[in-house]
Formats: structure tokens, C-alpha cells, sequence
């Protein structure tokens, strides 16, 4: 019956007899992503159902902080703990922008939270810093997770993704998307479409929105979600998804515009549902090869 149709088979089950006759469903020749590296796996078979430049190391931006999130709960922490935001912290982020305020208080479960459905980069710097043996232990923990997890091609130099010197590959992110689902708080916190965190020492609130559209909207079951940019990283997007009945690993780096990476979920999710992914503009095709003469030289 050949590989493409055990893919369907695979995919949709026996219960379609269209899908199941239909040996083109899955040709890789039929889907454009205009993404740089894009990488699709099957969570329950394991089955790759597509990759696109999956092995080239490159920046990875807050995709990171999937990484950042099972360190924490590895060490198996209070996340009720009132971790304290400090100048430190802000140092770890380059003196980036951040509404949290110096000295405040937020549990370390809240951090957990704000770090992934929104990408707060502050918060990611408190976690490793309020980790036991501070800010470089807290890297090795991450490297040496990466390493377990079989991520060869990958390094971390920060907790937030705020350096261009975390990089991975697709191939290598999906494989720390697969372990992260296993965490039950890394699916609630990373797909709350909003949230209110409440600071003490001063008090007050802040209110937070996920970063990823599909998980904000009503139309996807986004059942793992994770966000990046930078602007040497483009528009990245990590996430697990739920289509006809059948749970979908996606990684999508490096993408010029801030829709492009949900756009190419959308084609993903064509090409599997019809056969063909429709095409992408010739501008994404001129920023692909460029950015692949970059990463390659």
C-alpha cells in the first residue's frame, strides 16, 4: 500500500474510506510552509509526517522557556513559594521591558504560568534564579534535560530566550515539545487564552494574554502552545494540536511576519485534512533563501 498511505491510515483510521484510498494525501510535494524549519510529527505513533530544514541549528528565541518550565518542575519546587523579582532578574533580560514590578511577589506556579502563555521574560529569569545553586545552575539543569532528551544539536545560555546563543533545530524541539506535554501544568499554563496575576509586596494585578493566537481563539484545540521572536530568530511557534481526533506536534522557526507561523498551522492542517496546503507568497520563499544562506554559510 506504500508509506504515504500507512500515514493516512495511520492518521485518520480505517473508518474513512476516502482518506483511506487516497495515497496522496500525505505527498510532501503538496505542502508549503513559509516558515525557514518546520517539523510535524504524529504524538501518539511517532510517525514524521513532514520536515523542512529540521536539522539546521539556529536561535530558537522563548521556545526556551519549555525547556525553563520542566527544569523547574523537575526540582519539584513549591509552586506556591512568593518568589521576589529583583534587579538581578532584570539584569538576566538585558534590562529588558517588563510591567513587574521591582521587589514584588508572585508564586512560583504564577511565574510558571505568565513565562509560558505570555512569554514574560522576567519571570522566566526569577524561576532560575530562585532554583537551588541560582542562575548557572539552573542552566546546566537545562542542558543536561536537553541532553537526556536526546536534543544533540541544541544549547541553552539563558532561561528566557532572550539570546541568540539558545539554539536548537526543529527536529531537536520536537522532541522537547513531546517531553513538555507530559507535564500537566506545562498544557494548562502555556493554553489559558487569559489571565489576571496577583502580586503582593505592593499589591496589584496584571493581566496577560496568550501569545499564540489559535490558543486565545475557539476554532483549534491547542492542548500545548509556545511562542518566540527575535529579531535574528524571526517568528517561532511550538505546539501540539488536536485535529480530527489526532493529537499533531508542529515546530515552526523562523518565520518573517507575526502571522506567518499560525498560517503555516493553517497549512499544515489543510495538507492533512485535504491533501494539499495551498501555496505562500513569493516574498516567504525570498525570505527562506535568504535566511538559509545565512544559517549555512
Amino acid at each position: 500500500m506504500g508509506r504515504v498511505l500507512l500515514l493516512v491510515l495511520a492518521l485518520w483510521g480505517t473508518g474513512s474510506a476516502v482518506a483511506a484510498t487516497d495515497e496522496t494525501k500525505l505527498d510532501p510535494s503538496k505542502i508549503q510552509t513559509a516558515s525557514v524549519s518546520t517539523f510535524v510529527t504524529d504524538l501518539k505513533s511517532g510517525e514524521t509526517l513532514f520536515q523542512k530544514n529540521a536539522d539546521i541549528v539556529m536561535p530558537i528565541a522563548s521556545i526556551t522557556k519549555l525547556m525553563t518550565a520542566m527544569v523547574v518542575l523537575d526540582a519539584d519546587l513549591s509552586l506556591k513559594e512568593k518568589i521576589t523579582f529583583d534587579k538581578t532578574d532584570k539584569e538576566r533580560i538585558y534590562n529588558g521591558y517588563s510591567r513587574i514590578r521591582m521587589e514584588s511577589q508572585l508564586s512560583r506556579g504564577e511565574a510558571i504560568h505568565i513565562a509560558l502563555m505570555s512569554s514574560e521574560n522576567l519571570a522566566s529569569a526569577a524561576l532560575a534564579d530562585n532554583y537551588p545553586g541560582g542562575y548557572s545552575a539552573f542552566v546546566e539543569a537545562m542542558n543536561a534535560k536537553a541532553k537526556s532528551l536526546g536534543m544533540t544539536d541544541t544549547r541553552f545560555v539563558d532561561s528566557s530566550g532572550l539570546s541568540p546563543k539558545n539554539v536548537s533545530t526543529a527536529a531537536d524541539i520536537s522532541k522537547m515539545v513531546k517531553a513538555a506535554y507530559d507535564y500537566p501544568e506545562i498544557r494548562k499554563y502555556s493554553t489559558t487564552p487569559v489571565h489576571t496575576a496577583y502580586f503582593k509586596k505592593p499589591r496589584y494585578k496584571l493581566g496577560y494574554t496568550n501569545t499564540n493566537a489559535l490558543a486565545r481563539g475557539k476554532k483549534w484545540n491547542v492542548e500545548l502552545s509556545k511562542t518566540g521572536y527575535l529579531d535574528i530568530a524571526g517568528y517561532c511557534l511550538a505546539m501540539v494540536t488536536s485535529i480530527d481526533g489526532n493529537k499533531l506536534l508542529m515546530v515552526m522557526l523562523d518565520a518573517y511576519g507575526k502571522l506567518t507561523p499560525v498560517g503555516d498551522a493553517g497549512r499544515i492542517k489543510r495538507w492533512i485534512q485535504t491533501g494539499n496546503s495551498g501555496k505562500i507568497s513569493d516574498s516567504a520563499k525570498h525570505y527562506q533563501r535568504t535566511k538559509l544562506a545565512e544559517l549555512t554559510q
